[in-house]
């Protein structure tokens, strides 16, 4: 494991424990040459998830541009980055306990949203704006006038 402050290649695990979720083992490790202290994460890999998008192309599932898009929607909203961290997880896990192998960019999506709703309704609207891209006024009242019918 490389030191990420002076980059020789050589340390120790001074502390090893699972994460929280015991889907992760947390790993302390001291740098051999600078003595500094750094923590590594180790988790079980996987078969990659697969995202068919609209027009058929193929692109890995990225869960950093999944985590973007709901930090957007969640904006100025009472929802931690460990929350949404947790709620990428979930949906990864999801797929991953399913053995699914690919998914399409809708099925995600809707997924996705369906979750979020759950978690904050304003940030739902947010990202069904952008994920189901609302052509004009009416399409969003529509939404929300579907949100309000569900309460």
């Amino acid at each position: 494991m490389k030191c990420p402050y002076c980059a020789h290649d050589e340390s120790k695990v001074v502390d090893s424990r699972p994460t929280e979720d015991n889907e992760k083992i947390r790993r302390r490790r001291e740098c051999l040459r600078c003595g500094k202290r750094f923590t590594t994460y180790e988790v079980v890999e996987t078969t990659p998830l697969v995202v068919v998008k609209k027009d058929k192309s193929r692109q890995m599932f990225d869960r950093n541009k999944l985590l973007a898009g709901l930090l957007r929607a969640c904006e100025k909203r009472p929802v931690s980055v460990d929350t949404l961290d947790q709620l990428v997880d979930t949906i990864e896990q999801s797929y991953a306990n399913n053995l699914v192998k690919e998914v399409s960019s809708r099925e995600l999506g809707e997924y996705v949203l369906k979750k979020l709703k759950e978690l904050d309704k304003v940030a739902y609207i947010r990202f069904a704006s952008v994920y189901r891209d609302f052509s004009d006024v009416a399409t969003f009242m529509e939404e929300l006038r579907k949100l309000q019918e569900e309460e």
